[in-house]
């Protein structure tokens, strides 16, 4: 069979597979990097492409795939070009938690429990859905999504035992997660406040940060802007706790930055 004819077989076996399907297979090879899937009805190349994240939730990769081993997995992507079809294993071994996941829609409200606090972010077991097999909670809050305002620790904002009303973000498939986000369900203060100045207004604050690049400066509750370093004058030296005088030079609404000039004031 010629390269043209084995690329239209391969691409005739995958056209009728859509992303949500089950397909069934036999592992063909293991690696640190992926697992590949000789699939049923197509024995001439394994087309079938398990990432290292979608083996197992539960197992490592070494125990959940062994050459020769029989699978069912989902489908989480196709790539007719390529003739590689990317699948999860993970969906089939925790049907009930991934149902729930695929359910959940951008912007959705859900309601849960703090369940920990770790050093990457928060845990939070939903009121609704079932529980994940590896970690606390299936809920999981980064810690950019817990606030509008900075803090120095997720423990000024949220506690162990605490309810929490978030918006759901994203499903994670590599973790089995819901990706959450608190601060959606608030009012960002900055936008509040950026549609009542204007560019070359006079501001007064607090600095709150000195750093090689430029000065923060608190002007209103839970917002800051940034005097960068050519903004100041050389004979300006500022301190943490500092009032200062600055003026607006820049409003930057998408990325939520709010540029500052002492110089010109």
């Amino acid at each position: 069979m010629g390269d043209a004819s084995a690329d239209q077989a391969i691409r005739s076996f995958l056209t009728p597979i859509q992303v949500g399907d089950r397909c069934s297979g036999v592992v063909a090879a293991v690696s640190r990097s992926e697992v590949t899937v000789t699939l049923d009805g197509f024995a001439a190349r394994p087309l079938g492409v398990v990432g290292p994240l979608d083996v197992s939730w539960q197992r490592r990769k070494a125990d959940a795939a062994v050459v020769g081993q029989r699978i069912t997995a989902e489908v989480l992507s196709l790539d007719l070009e390529e003739g590689r079809v990317c699948l999860s294993m993970a969906a089939t071994e925790n049907p009930e938690l991934w149902a729930f996941l695929k359910r959940l829609r951008y912007g959705q409200r859900l309601t849960g429990t703090v369940a920990t606090i770790e050093s990457f972010g928060v845990f939070v077991t939903l009121d609704e859905g079932p529980d994940h097999p590896v970690y606390p909670g299936v809920g999981f809050i980064t810690y950019p999504e817990l606030s509008w305002r900075r803090f120095e620790a997720p423990s000024e904002v949220v506690e162990v035992g605490q309810r929490v009303y978030c918006e759901f973000l994203q499903f994670d498939t590599w973790n089995g997660e819901a990706r959450l986000s608190l601060r959606a369900t608030q009012p960002d203060p900055f936008l509040w406040f950026v549609d009542d100045i204007a560019v070359g207004q006079r501001l007064t604050g607090q600095v709150t940060k000195v750093l090689p690049f430029g000065v923060f400066v608190r002007v209103a509750e839970d917002v800051e802007g940034l005097v960068h370093l050519p903004e100041l004058s050389a004979e300006d030296i500022v301190q943490v706790g500092e009032e200062l005088t600055v003026v607006v030079t820049d409003i930057d609404r998408e990325r939520r930055r709010l540029s500052l000039s002492l110089r010109q004031a």
